[in-house]
């Protein structure tokens, strides 16, 4: 069964409101089985959404549409399903009654207009609503299609899919389980990872592999589909060692957890801690590893230096070796490393130097960027040239940053 999810309401199309029902609903769905196959958002204008559910009823066994069921004018989930699948609307004088003891329950008169709410699509189902005004409806309008409104508010909807939903699907569709592997990799491009993996997964049609991009990372993700979580996990423990032997310790991440909390994992197994000293990230390193719950146990500290006084006074670099361009040389960055090593006693320590943007800085272009590392062993630099605007660039020097840490050191010593 594939499923496609609605989210009707003109709020969803602005910049303040993010659509999370339909990241809840999709983990929800493949946990039964359920590929979901398209997720649209609707503002609410009456002919945009009837065509949208025509579209999608044809497409797809399944749509789940989240939002418009209350009882304002502007609600048009109801109206919109039924004009999509030649429908009327039936007044329930059951929906009625329960509304009006909600209402009363809460000790509120209800406004006329909340009647809006006690109409359902003719041959559907009206699921019951706890937490809410706004019941949902269930509608099957073929052997194989099905229709689920829900309310918006995600009190209301997640609770009405556990209680109502699930169950259905369970009931109306065969046995299906999808388990995904994902690889996240970090230092390569999007294209140089495909250019190595793609031999290997365009020979499988199951599992489908999808590759996600983002500065500095990139992630691949192997989804199986079968009528049994063991011959799903079978398919990817297939695929998933061909691929792993490709790419290697180019692979930073095997659960899909970020480059920072892979990182810590490393030093939580080597019973060592680390310290940073930043200057262009301006405490960006500091802040992804400290995100990671646990962290305490394994980051000493660290030193947000951004000027060159702060350098001198924080970590003792002389004033003269940061003076002019020598502020973002190499040599600077491992006395910044070195010197945040020792003085926060920590095994390894991270320093970021360089021109994060948006223009040149005695010299230098935005992007260039300086990582130094430090260990009782060794201290070195590495020169990088990273593109993008001033946020990209932080970012990915403090990508880098962690990988660099992870592969000299982490993954040799």
């Amino acid at each position: 069964m594939n499923a496609e999810i609605i989210a009707v309401g003109s709020e969803m199309l602005t910049p303040q409101r993010v659509d999370t029902n339909s990241l809840w609903l999709t983990a929800e769905l493949n946990d039964v089985g359920i590929e979901v196959v398209a997720k649209t958002i609707v503002g609410d204008d009456r002919a945009r959404l009837t065509e949208t559910i025509a579209d999608a009823t044809r497409r797809s066994e399944l749509v789940i549409l989240t939002g418009g069921l209350g009882p304002t004018e502007d609600d048009l989930t109801r109206e919109c399903v039924a004009a999509a699948t030649g429908r009327t609307l039936q007044f329930s004088e059951a929906l009625l009654e329960d509304l009006l003891a909600r209402f009363a329950r809460l000790g509120r008169t209800m406004a006329d207009n909340n009647k809006r709410q006690a109409f359902l699509i003719e041959g559907a189902e009206a699921l019951p609503n706890p937490n809410g005004s706004a019941p949902g409806q269930w509608l099957r309008t073929a052997p194989d299609r099905h229709i689920a409104l829900l309310p918006g508010p995600p009190k209301e909807m997640k609770p009405m899919y556990m209680a109502q939903i699930r169950s259905r699907l369970e009931a109306v569709m065969p046995p299906k389980q999808i388990r995904v592997l994902t690889f996240r990799i970090a230092g390569m491009g999007e294209s140089d990872v495909d250019a190595l993996v793609a031999p290997v997964y365009t020979q499988y049609a199951n599992p489908v592999t999808t590759i996600l991009a983002k500065p500095g990372d990139v992630e691949l993700h192997f989804r199986a589909r079968s009528s049994s979580a063991e011959e799903a996990e079978a398919l990817l423990a297939e695929v998933g060692p061909r691929v792993d032997a490709i790419l290697g310790d180019r692979i930073y991440s095997r659960d899909g957890s970020p480059l920072e909390a892979a990182v810590g994992a490393l030093l939580k197994q080597r019973g060592a801690t680390l310290a940073v000293a930043e200057s262009c990230t301006g405490g960006l390193l500091a802040q992804r590893i400290t995100s990671v719950a646990g962290s305490s146990k394994y980051f000493a500290g660290g030193f947000v230096v951004y000027s060159r006084g702060l350098k001198h006074a924080l970590l003792g670099i002389r004033m003269e070796d940061v003076a002019g361009p020598l502020i973002y040389s190499e040599a600077t960055a491992t006395c910044l490393a070195e010197a945040a090593r020792v003085r926060t006693g920590a095994t390894y320590a991270i320093s970021v130097v360089g021109v994060a943007g948006p223009g040149p800085d005695e010299g230098f272009d935005a992007g260039h960027v300086v990582i130094g590392l430090s260990s009782e062993q060794k201290t070195e630099a590495r020169t990088l040239k990273l593109f993008g605007d001033r946020e990209r660039v932080r970012f990915m020097a403090s990508q880098a940053a962690l990988d660099l840490l992870r592969k000299t050191y982490l993954l040799t010593d």
